[in-house]
């Protein structure tokens, strides 16, 4: 992943990591060693077994000359990329089924910021369930609408999709586990 400035070992493994810990600890914003932390999330998330869309040319260049991509639609897609508001709907990707959840797509949105809640221009939510002691806010830098539709991509627990957040070196993840109310 080197014409992404990744180091395939050391960057891959810190960005695993990081994945961990954001997906263990929903709505915490945690950093990665690679801006922007998308290229990073997909790449490490991708394998020849995994089916990949994404708009970023760049990326889709990297993945497939690393004999990685296996490129589907979004709807169908394993991990679906997305730069900002998609110009697809997040609750016509792969919500796995009842018998197998986890066959549900892993989404990573690039955002313009994450921060508080409260934070100007980003759009509040708050995420309740397994990992969050209460309910735990962040600011997402995201239209209302879509955390609306992903809130609503993940309404039928225990299917759903995984999302992850990411902005620069910064992280997020609301996994399908995790009820997301936008504030």
């Amino acid at each position: 992943m080197r014409a992404l400035g990744l180091d395939p070992v050391h960057d891959t493994r810190e960005t695993f990591r990081a994945l961990c810990d954001a997906t263990s600890r929903p709505g915490t914003v945690v950093s990665v060693a690679t801006d922007p932390a998308d290229h990073a999330l997909v790449a490490t998330l991708v394998d020849h077994e995994v089916t990949t869309w994404t708009p970023d040319e760049r990326l889709r260049e990297a993945l497939e000359n690393q004999g990685r991509l296996d490129a589907a639609s979004p709807t169908s897609a394993d991990v679906v990329h997305a730069r900002g508001r998609p110009d697809w709907d997040v609750r016509e990707c792969d919500r796995g089924t009842l018998v197998e959840p986890s066959e549900g797509a892993t989404v990573v949105y690039r955002v313009d910021d994450l921060g508080a809640a409260d934070d100007p221009g980003l759009t509040g939510v708050e995420l309740t369930g397994p990992g969050v002691d209460g309910a735990r806010r962040f600011g997402v830098g995201l239209p209302t609408g879509e955390l609306e539709r992903l809130s609503e991509a993940q309404s039928t627990y225990p299917r759903g999709v995984d999302a992850y957040f990411a902005a620069g070196e910064r992280v997020a993840a609301v996994p399908r586990s995790n009820e997301l109310e936008v504030l």
